[in-house]
């Protein structure tokens, strides 16, 4: 079993007890990310590229696997992803570089999962 599909099966198997627990943090955060993750000035797609290319120079991996998802949902291909965690590897250097195999890991899963 990749990383990628157990971050996916412990996400999905988690994720609803975490919000029954936090369900009032999580409301709050909920309502912005509905608010600013729709079309707009940027489409969609383009602000999932945006958050994950921060989510790899922030080095977040549930993020990062979770919004190449998204991602992949919506279209975006392979190889605009790769072109926005490269940018995120210029903005925040080698550490950051550290943080692609989980980028390659995701992708691989989620091609092979369909």
């Amino acid at each position: 079993m990749s990383k990628a599909q157990q971050f996916f099966e412990d996400y999905h198997g988690n994720y609803p007890k975490t919000q029954k627990k936090f369900a009032e943090a999580l409301s709050g955060f909920s309502n912005l990310f509905s608010k600013v993750m729709k079309d707009g000035a940027l489409t969609l797609k383009e602000k999932e590229l945006v958050a994950i290319g921060i989510a790899v120079a922030i080095r977040c991996e549930p993020c990062i696997r979770l919004h190449i998802k998204k991602a992949l949902d919506l279209g975006v291909t392979e190889e605009q992803i790769i072109d926005a965690a490269s940018v995120a590897v210029m903005m925040g250097g080698g550490p950051v570089t550290t943080y692609l195999p989980i980028v390659t890991d995701t992708l691989d899963h989620l091609k092979e999962s369909k």
